[in-house]
């Protein structure tokens, strides 16, 4: 980054580079990762970048490392200003949702840096994903700034300026395998120790079996529900995770099936059921965090799916648990077939 760094004073004007240093790279592992979750973030504030001049562009970014890595990577060679939002360090999309990266901070940036006097033009070009937190005709009426919304990747902003324009290809939103791997790694360290101890628990309670049940239904949800997602039926989410949750749970009711053939019936039935009724909810539930990183949702939607599924998860997952209490009171006493 420049010499005025992450953390650097909020007043004045800071000058910045396109360059990703080897301590950038380093943070958005960490960020990645969900290392110190908090701490990635830049000093909100107007930023220059190479020889910029008062007829230079002014880009709108949110104070997120990764946002504002990813627009001063995507400008180099080019003479600009970045606003930097204080976004409490929330990436562009889920801060506009949120109202951080919205026209209250948005006016009160424009003022706070007194950009109307550091430039000629009254232009603010902000990222196509930030609209939805952005009230344009507010933010022109109180600050002066025509809002102009760039393509919604940094990396076309080049072909965007040259041309004056953003083509629908631009306005495109893809959400493809990249995207959605990238997303791994936060959801499933936020994960581990939730699993960890339930599958302590449970292989204490009932052994290997269901202990690897737990693991599986918890790695289905954070790692192969964002790989798969294109692919699964279904509109929603939460039944795309009972989908892919119940595929995940049919070798383990099928192992139970193997493992009791000595016991009654109705205890091989209602073991291998119980799995099919346990892991898919467990999926289910954790595939929701997905909605927060894609477009292919909308804020309502989310609510009422949350509203519609999430009482179904808890009844599948309680039929599953005194399910399985019961066949593990008849295995306990000696429930041969």
């Amino acid at each position: 980054m420049s010499e005025t760094g992450r953390g650097a004073a909020e007043t004045g004007v800071r000058r910045t580079s396109s360059e990703i240093t080897a301590i950038d790279r380093r943070d958005h592992v960490l960020a990645r990762w969900g290392v110190h979750r908090n701490g990635h973030r830049v000093a909100p504030g107007l930023y220059v970048l190479g020889d910029a001049t008062p007829d230079s562009p002014v880009f709108v970014s949110a104070n997120y490392t990764l946002s504002f890595d990813a627009l001063r990577s995507a400008l180099a060679g080019i003479d600009c200003r970045i606003l930097v939002l204080d976004t409490r360090g929330v990436n562009v999309w889920c801060a506009a949702g949120k109202g951080t990266f919205g026209t209250d901070e948005l006016v009160a940036r424009v003022e706070s840096t007194r950009l109307a006097d550091v430039v000629n033009h009254r232009t603010l070009i902000l990222p196509q994903l930030g609209a939805t937190g952005v009230s344009a005709h507010e933010v022109s009426r109180r600050s002066g700034f025509r809002v102009k919304y760039g393509p919604v990747r940094a990396g076309d902003i080049p072909a965007f300026l040259a041309n004056d324009e953003v083509t629908d290809e631009m306005r495109q939103v893809r959400f493809g395998l990249i995207d959605r791997v990238v997303l791994i790694p936060v959801d499933l360290v936020k994960a581990v120790l939730p699993m960890a101890g339930a599958a302590v628990v449970l292989f204490l309670i009932g052994g290997t079996l269901p202990a690897a049940a737990a693991v599986a239904a918890v790695l289905a949800g954070t790692v192969l529900f964002p790989i798969l997602l294109p692919w699964i039926p279904s509109p929603n989410f939460s039944t795309k995770g009972f989908i892919l949750g119940g595929v995940v749970a049919l070798p383990f009711a099928l192992a139970w099936l193997l493992g009791v053939r000595e016991t009654a019936p109705w205890m091989r039935t209602g073991g291998a059921l119980a799995y099919l009724l346990a892991m898919p909810p467990v999926t289910a539930f954790i595939a929701l965090n997905f909605t927060g990183s894609t477009t292919f949702t909308s804020k309502s939607g989310v609510e009422r799916e949350i509203k519609t599924y999430v009482p179904v998860m808890a009844w599948v997952f309680g039929c599953a648990l005194v399910l399985s209490i019961v066949v593990r009171v008849g295995l306990s006493r000696g429930g041969a077939s």
